[in-house]
């Protein structure tokens, strides 16, 4: 009855168009589920995704759940998970993109899942890092485990959102590095992100993680932005 009351004065929006949710609808409404732009990237091991990241480091997976247009359904919910504390938006992807990521075939199985940090400034200003829901139903869809300890960002940085693509890619190198034990050696990464845009952000986790011993790389985002 109290959440009939909820809802009757603060109903639940779409994430994507902003229409009100009927009872059987979560995130997002039915239609923006059947609008929003799939990349199927995951049926494809030379898809737009790893070629973002050819000749630059070794990966073994790399992949998107959505593509990200400007004005489109993927940027609203984007700007809903990571400015608007709708975290529940990250659970939801994770949950439709571990399916996909079951279907895999890898030489090696993931081990960690490991979300790209943000700097303990950045984390206190906005409250939560964006890509932790969909790292935690990652993982757990996956049976694997989730760790924000290995990978940390050293450096604090401005927005991205707020660059141009050029300016993304600078001085990005040294911003991220690794705290690792015996166990961490010999591991399969599994590196999880936001949007994908020019990969110099995740390019740099990944440097800073190959740092250990044995450590296998893959990437997965939940969108992939034209650049």
């Amino acid at each position: 009855m109290f959440n009939y009351i909820i809802n009757l004065f603060f109903p639940k929006v779409c994430a994507g168009c902003h229409t009100i949710l009927i009872t059987a609808e979560t995130v997002l409404c039915t239609n923006c589920r059947h609008e929003i732009p799939m990349t199927q990237y995951h049926l494809d091991p030379k898809n737009e995704a790893v070629k973002k990241f050819y000749g630059k480091i070794a990966i073994e997976h790399a992949s998107a759940l959505l593509y990200f247009t400007k004005k489109g359904i993927v940027q609203e919910l984007i700007h809903n998970l990571k400015y608007k504390g709708h975290e529940e938006i990250g659970t939801v992807l994770g949950n439709w993109y571990v399916e996909d990521l079951k279907e895999l075939v890898l030489e090696t199985p993931f081990d960690v899942v490991i979300p790209v940090p943000l700097h303990p400034k950045k984390f206190k200003e906005r409250g939560y890092n964006q890509v932790t829901t969909f790292g935690l139903a990652v993982a757990e869809g996956l049976n694997i485990s989730y760790n924000t300890s290995i990978l940390y960002r050293k450096k604090y940085s401005k927005t991205q959102s707020k660059k141009n693509l050029a300016g993304r890619s600078d001085n990005i190198e040294d911003i991220f590095d690794v705290t690792f034990t015996e166990g961490n050696q010999n591991k399969h990464f599994l590196i999880v992100d936001d949007v994908l845009t020019t990969g110099a952000t995740l390019e740099a986790c990944s440097r800073a993680l190959l740092k250990i011993p044995g450590a296998k790389i893959s990437i997965v985002c939940m969108a992939m932005a034209n650049s």
